[in-house]
């Protein structure tokens, strides 16, 4: 990284020097809790500098960047993750000789990353903040602190299952949650925050500097602002709720029907309320995801996704990924939009970066340096409340048809396609379409799932199930954590699995990829709370062990 110091004013130098000293995990929480970036809490608090540098790195870092430069981080926390085992990309290059967690074959330093960014960005900057007596000063930001820090601890107990939440800053060995317990203190932290949220007043004093801290909503009017944080922390309890359907359904039924009551504030509904964070003007950051594939070509689309965009004649997937371009060796699928089989054998990048990449080219990209991170939509709501709907639950707000035909408008709206909406509604004979690898026959495959788009009131629950999780697995992209989530829950969209299981039978290669294993930073400086995690966890600390929620009972 390259920075002016000339230009850093003594706050903004503590924002990167922040940065660059979270390097451990939970059992240095304490030692690098204490303030060593030589500007006392005094000076952060007193022209609301504090909000400014914590608030916003942890809002930088549920999706890491917010550490600028280049993204290694979030390479390794989501992208050679969870975006490939969603079916939404897949790297051309063979990372490790070929031997890597896209066939796998699991790295150990790889699997620590989402583990160390929420504790020593997210979580640590939350704290701060609350020793800083936000709660008391500012209540509505806090409780927007409180949904980002329940969006980032979500995203990594789904990754490992237990993880340490309840006692995280309070001694140097640090015991983990069971995974239940981690659920239920998200559900009570989002109470905190609803109420918190609930009680601004538009002549409350808030910080001037409101637009430099909110990254989701800068620009916006207070009032807007903390309705829509409101919205987003209502959406993320239906979200969570609609995890435990297989586990615990009373709970889940409780928690989704208090999420939807338009009493507790609404739920998301447009798309210029969307849970996104923006990449800051000053040129320092970037889209992580664009920079991967557009600066390193480390990342390509999957064969999953293009093979159902193409056979559903999806209009999006012009904005989502870019056609193969023409060269000596791609004459005779060039144009054509074709991805790379998870675990696919015989990888060569100089082969297979030419295939279909990210929509970072042409004279209208969709993806830039400055394209705003993507972790909630107001699409993935409506298909969230289409399945409400689809179990009967209360407060859906329509029939799980009208919601699950809303969710998919949503979503054209969303990437700008303005034709083809009931064209697309309507088509009960399209279906995704089977898979030739241009450089290697061994990693063709049949198409994945016979399923078509319109609605069919007449079908099962567990067709209509699938027809929901599939359009909405096709609406998030290409936030791949939430993706591969929802896959593991409901078993939906039908993936490709990988072409090369390098696990050693650890993980069934027709059920895929469960969970990543507990960083090896844990095992050596946290290792008899690992011990604990690993019996709450119920089975080996691998890659095949299902999470709590991950209930193997038919579907829906």
């Amino acid at each position: 990284m390259k920075f002016n110091i000339k230009n850093i004013s003594k706050f903004s130098l503590a924002f990167l020097m922040l940065g660059g000293t979270l390097s451990s995990c939970t059992k240095n929480f304490e030692d690098y809790n204490k303030n060593n970036i030589g500007v006392t809490d005094e000076d952060l608090k007193g022209d609301g500098q504090d909000l400014v540098i914590f608030l916003r790195n942890a809002q930088m870092s549920i999706y890491n960047f917010s550490g600028a430069g280049d993204p290694n981080s979030y390479q390794v926390q989501q992208n050679l993750n969870a975006d490939v085992f969603s079916g939404f990309f897949m790297s051309p290059t063979p990372f490790n000789s070929g031997q890597n967690n896209l066939n796998y074959a699991m790295v150990n330093g790889w699997n620590g990353e989402p583990f160390k960014v929420l504790y020593l960005n997210v979580i640590k900057s939350i704290e701060k903040l609350k020793s800083n007596g936000l709660a008391e000063t500012y209540p509505a930001l806090w409780g927007s602190a409180l949904v980002i820090k329940v969006e980032a601890a979500s995203r990594v107990t789904d990754i490992y299952g237990p993880i340490p939440y309840s006692k995280v800053g309070t001694s140097n060995t640090v015991p983990y949650d069971k995974q239940s317990d981690v659920y239920a203190a998200f559900f009570k932290e989002l109470d905190e925050a609803v109420t918190a949220l609930k009680s601004y007043k538009t002549d409350s004093p808030m910080a001037a500097k409101i637009d430099q801290i909110d990254l989701v909503f800068p620009n916006t009017d207070n009032q807007v602002r903390f309705k829509n944080w409101l919205k987003i922390a209502n959406s993320l309890r239906l979200r969570l709720a609609m995890r435990l359907v297989k586990i615990d359904a009373t709970l889940a039924k409780t928690q989704a029907e208090k999420a939807l009551d338009p009493a507790n504030g609404g739920v998301l509904e447009s798309n210029s309320e969307n849970f996104k964070i923006t990449v800051p003007a000053d040129g320092t950051y970037s889209n992580p995801l664009w920079f991967i594939s557009k600066n390193w070509a480390d990342t390509r689309i999957n064969a999953t996704l293009s093979s159902y965009m193409t056979g559903l004649n999806d209009p999006r997937i012009s904005k989502y990924m870019a056609p193969v371009i023409k060269d000596a060796t791609t004459t005779a699928f060039a144009g054509k939009y074709i991805g790379i089989r998870a675990g696919a054998e015989g990888i060569e990048k100089d082969k297979y970066q030419k295939l279909s990449a990210l929509n970072t080219e042409g004279t209208t990209p969709t993806f830039v340096a400055t394209t705003a991170p993507l972790l909630m939509t107001a699409a993935e709501v409506y298909f969230l409340r289409a399945e409400a709907a689809l179990r009967g639950w209360n407060n859906a707000g329509g029939t799980a048809q009208s919601l699950y035909e809303k969710g998919v408008e949503t979503s054209f709206t969303q990437w700008g396609v303005t034709s083809g909406l009931s064209t697309y509604l309507n088509d009960n004979t399209s279906k995704a379409a089977a898979y030739e690898d241009p450089f290697n026959a061994k990693n063709n495959a049949a198409s994945p799932s016979a399923l078509t788009i319109k609605w069919n009131e007449g079908a099962t629950n567990e067709e209509k199930l699938e027809r929901i999780i599939t359009q909405k697995w096709l609406a998030i992209f290409p936030e791949g954590q939430e993706a591969w989530s929802e896959f593991r829950r409901t078993g939906y969209p039908r993936l490709f699995p990988v072409v090369v299981n390098n696990s050693g039978g650890l993980i069934d290669t027709k059920i895929q990829i469960r969970r990543l294993p507990f960083p090896q930073n844990e095992y050596n400086t946290n290792a008899a709370e690992v011990q604990s995690a690993i019996s709450l966890l119920g089975g080996p600390d691998n890659g095949g062990t299902r999470l709590w929620w991950d209930v193997n009972k038919g579907n829906f």
